[in-house]
């Protein structure tokens, strides 16, 4: 098992797991003096290329970018989303991961789950592919959002879900939007360790995109905190940039390249 899923394995019920997404190596790079888990989530298709959804992802654009985020990882545990239609049975799912394995050299991959997938999650794992397991609000599968487990039978059934998951062979678990009480049934009724998002502090570690809690997305749901507004900061960057050149402050003298190397 790769060392550094081993490390992650250990940290159930003894110290939280820190995790955020990352698309360029820029990021990843910064994150990755931080983070145990970097995540190339497919939540790059509203962040970064403004889509509606996450359903127009496909296995080149997740590769290109893990491929630019891995130049910035050397310690985090570097974890890639599947994207929606490349895992649809065991015989796909096992071509496209190894692809992204192979071309990207990450540690995992993560799969959404439909209640249904858990024999694809098996024939990964079967496959020497870690894979880290994915439940309660979808965004794959399920077109409206919406709070999951508010009843003990829908907590039960989560928990039921994640179960399954793990038996499949599943090294963690993202709960996405799970209520406080469904969150710590599955968390204290599972061997691996979860991750939450919009679940309470009930999990193993957390989880946001990078560019919500930065302030630049746009996107402020809730259960996202606001660390920083780079927003704002970019916006008066640009603004001084703007009025410089407009004035002719820049280029400045010791801005100019003289035929020297720079």
């Amino acid at each position: 098992m790769n060392i550094k899923i081993k490390k992650i394995l250990k940290k159930k019920n003894k110290s939280k797991i820190v995790s955020l997404t990352a698309y360029s190596k820029n990021i990843a790079k910064i994150l990755d003096n931080y983070c145990d888990i970097i995540l190339v989530g497919d939540s790059m298709a509203n962040v970064l290329y403004g889509l509606d959804d996450t359903h127009k992802i496909n296995l080149d654009m997740i590769i290109n970018h893990t491929l630019s985020v891995k130049k910035g990882v050397k310690k985090s545990l570097l974890v890639v989303d599947m994207p929606k239609g490349s895992y649809n049975n065991k015989n796909t799912a096992k071509k496209n991961a190894k692809l992204i394995m192979r071309l990207t050299k990450c540690d995992a991959v993560k799969l959404e789950s439909n209640n249904k997938n858990f024999d694809i999650i098996k024939e990964l794992v079967k496959s020497k592919i870690p894979v880290m397991g994915h439940i309660g609000y979808t965004p794959q599968f399920k077109k409206k959002f919406k709070v999951e487990g508010q009843s003990t039978s829908k907590a039960n059934k989560l928990l039921k879900e994640a179960k399954l998951i793990e038996k499949a062979g599943a090294f963690s678990l993202v709960l996405e939007c799970l209520t406080p009480h469904a969150s710590a049934l599955v968390t204290k009724n599972l061997r691996i360790p979860t991750i939450g998002i919009g679940s309470s502090t009930n999990c193993d570690g957390q989880i946001l995109v990078t560019d919500d809690m930065l302030g630049i997305s746009g996107f402020y749901p809730k259960f996202v905190k606001k660390y920083a507004t780079l927003n704002t900061t970019i916006e008066k960057a640009v603004k001084k940039y703007t009025r410089d050149v407009k004035k002719g402050k820049f280029p400045l003298k010791k801005n100019f390249l003289n035929g020297t190397k720079f």
